[in-house]
């Protein structure tokens, strides 16, 4: 049943329904040959496929691929582009068998008056004998004729009740194909978005390995320097242990003579009698000499011990050996 009208409506006829299966999902026409067949069966336009393939790769010279707007199946051609899909000669000969039958049927594409035998007639609720056949344009409904000369539509505009139905169709149909058109592009768009999605997904999986290669790049460098920091400083403190331990094999000497030069010289002072003194006396005095000369051994400077002047520089200069030593003077013993 028609809402605006209140008529019972027939069924879609089978050439309606064949109309529905000849068109193109591109164009919304019927198909115009001649027409290709995609590898998931659905068919299309050439001129329209091709619209389709060009738009989505203009430059192709060894092939590209679009989506079936139908299916949105991923179809992949070759170098000859469209041209190389099979001609579907089944749809371009039901194409003009029918628009032999259209012709036939007096090809001006409207449908025929709907018949009695077609639909039941309402009635007027104001006049009940009186069928509803005409439209009330001001009102916005359905009326009878009685209505139209004596009832509450007599002032109004009316217009024939199968005119104001086609036209509404028409109207209604436009609607619908605007809707698919709509529907189409929203695929598209929505394709393209999948498409962006992948990309952004790929991008930053490319982003994250290049990020990892360059910090396991940046760790091998550090570790590398780490290992030669480690290596110098291992290197000047065993230069500077073996320094100071060089030193103190030399104080432990130089402290064994002069204990021994001292015990020679107690005994000398008091066993031996004048004569036998002053032999040895002057022998004596120049080997304490020679022996307080000798005890003044170098020493390290202050601050020897630090390290600080490696930190950061593998290959830094620092002291090592004797560097860094100075005479201790008169001073009895080496200090740090």
């Amino acid at each position: 049943m028609d809402i605006q009208t209140g008529q019972l409506v027939r069924p879609v006829s089978a050439m309606e329904s064949l109309e529905k299966q000849l068109s193109c999902p591109i164009c919304l026409d019927m198909f115009t040959k001649p027409v290709v067949i995609l590898p998931c069966q659905h068919n299309l336009c050439r001129g329209c496929a091709n619209d389709l393939y060009e738009s989505r790769n203009p430059y192709h010279y060894s092939g590209g691929t679009f989506r079936c707007p139908t299916c949105r199946f991923e179809v992949v051609l070759d170098r000859h582009g469209v041209y190389g899909l099979q001609r579907n000669l089944l749809v371009e000969n039901i194409i003009d068998i029918y628009k032999q039958q259209q012709e036939s049927q007096g090809g001006d594409g409207e449908e025929p008056p709907l018949k009695d035998k077609d639909v039941k007639e309402p009635k007027c609720k104001e006049h009940e004998d009186e069928r509803i056949n005409i439209y009330c344009v001001s009102c916005q409904t359905p009326t009878c004729s009685m209505c139209k000369v004596f009832g509450q539509h007599k002032d109004c505009d009316v217009s024939p009740l199968h005119t104001v139905y086609q036209s509404q169709k028409n109207e209604l149909r436009l609607a619908m194909e605007l809707l698919a058109t709509g529907n189409n592009c929203i695929q598209a768009v929505m394709a393209q978005m999948d498409d962006t999605c992948k990309l952004i997904q790929e991008n930053g999986e490319l982003k994250k390995r290049r990020l990892g290669e360059s910090f396991d790049l940046l760790y091998a460098i550090m570790e590398e320097r780490k290992g030669q920091l480690l290596e110098r400083i291992s290197q000047v403190e065993q230069d500077k242990v073996s320094t100071l331990r060089s030193m103190v094999d030399q104080y432990k000497q130089q402290l064994q003579l002069s204990n021994q030069l001292q015990e020679k010289l107690a005994q000398s002072v008091q066993s031996a009698g004048a004569a036998q003194f002053l032999l040895t006396a002057k022998q004596l005095q120049e080997e304490a000499k020679q022996a307080a000369r000798a005890a003044q051994l170098k020493r390290p400077e202050p601050g020897y011990e630090s390290m600080e002047h490696l930190s950061g520089h593998p290959g830094g200069r620092g002291p090592a050996g004797l560097h860094g030593l100075h005479t201790g003077g008169r001073r009895g013993r080496p200090g740090l």
